[in-house]
């Protein structure tokens, strides 16, 4: 951290000073946790297998190795407060509460699906949720939640707009136009960069000089926040302050979560170009297993053998929903007639 810890503009969160900090975390606060992290990963992990046997349709975006910032920085915001995740964000899907069913559904484009076998992934949103879609334009979202910031300034809500770049895309237009409009205007918005490491398969190294991401928010003369990304509670802390300094109206706030995508870019990348003594250095910061090393030390927090039982409740609803999906069928053609326009509702799900 050195010289940049004493940056007025760039106030750091790291672990050593965050335990030192650390608001209280309820035991339900604790267990709700710990249950977000898991089912994002033995989703995506469900998901894997579903892919390998031909029922994805499109490619499967992992989060590995990340999970903690997606579920940390949604868990941290209010329920009126707005989320434009990207494709690698499944965390802020659980945490928002879409239902494993939909997430089977719209990755093997069924016709029950949030798009009605549509599109796939991702590529959806639910405004009654607060989750604006995604596309695969990702640094489009820059610009799509500076304009919802705008609106709740404009309407004078305490709510906040918050998404999500990569690496890759902190370097691109969409990025500089969003910041400087957001920092111009002092809107609510939160953009949260995860710094993985890798955009595809171009090191961060060849891709910009800097060394640390957040250092940028003094260019836009704004907040910024750097925090471990593979913390789970550390992301939770960092994003409710980013949150309150929008709230009071000195927004926009820059974060920087640093972590690592310990998959390829997607499931049909195997990674080759990233060493083998770098994944492994990253293996031992797992945000999962960390998280249980936490847990270990905190009153309140769930036991092993009741952590044993949320995983086990998990892994059984999870194969009760894909078998529920499995056999639904694709939509026919000549429904993409229908559900075009906008006020057009989506049928309501079949019992499946």
């Amino acid at each position: 951290m050195g010289a940049l810890a004493a940056l007025p503009w760039c106030p750091l969160v790291p672990r050593a000073m965050a335990q030192q900090t650390q608001p209280e975390f309820s035991p339900a606060e604790l267990r709700d946790l710990y249950r977000l992290l898991h089912l994002n990963r033995l989703l995506e992990e469900r998901l894997t297998v579903l892919y390998r046997q031909g029922q994805i349709v499109g490619g499967l975006y992992r989060s590995l190795g990340q999970e903690a910032c997606s579920v940390g920085t949604a868990y941290a915001l209010n329920a009126e407060d707005f989320i434009g995740p990207m494709i690698r964000n499944l965390g802020v899907f659980m945490v928002r509460g879409v239902s494993p069913t939909d997430i089977f559904a719209q990755y093997m484009a069924k016709a029950v699906g949030p798009t009605m076998g549509r599109d796939v992934n991702t590529h959806f949103g639910d405004m009654s949720k607060g989750l604006v879609c995604c596309t695969s334009m990702l640094g489009s979202s820059m610009n799509v939640m500076v304009g919802v910031a705008m609106s709740l300034k404009l309407q004078k809500k305490r709510s906040v707009a918050l998404t999500y770049i990569g690496d890759g895309g902190q370097t691109n237009g969409y990025f500089h136009e969003a910041m400087n409009l957001a920092s111009i205007k002092r809107l609510p918005f939160i953009c949260v960069i995860e710094n993985n490491g890798y955009a595809y398969s171009t090191p961060n190294h060849r891709e910009t000089p800097i060394k640390e991401f957040v250092t940028k928010a003094k260019a836009y003369g704004c907040e910024g926040i750097r925090f471990d990304g593979n913390d789970v509670l550390e992301a939770v802390r960092a994003t409710r302050r980013a949150a309150q300094l929008c709230r009071d109206g000195k927004g926009p706030v820059l974060m920087e979560a640093v972590t690592f995508r310990m998959r390829g870019h997607a499931e049909h990348d195997d990674a080759g170009y990233v060493p083998k003594e770098l994944v492994e250095e990253w293996q031992k910061k797992d945000p999962l297993a960390r998280f249980d090393v936490t847990l270990d030390g905190l009153a309140g927090a769930p036991s092993r053998d009741e952590r044993d039982a949320i995983r086990a409740e998990l892994l059984e609803l999870l194969t009760r929903c894909a078998d529920e999906v499995l056999p639904v069928p694709q939509p026919k053609g000549e429904s993409a007639m229908g559900g075009v326009f906008a006020g057009e509702l989506r049928p309501a799900h079949p019992p499946i």
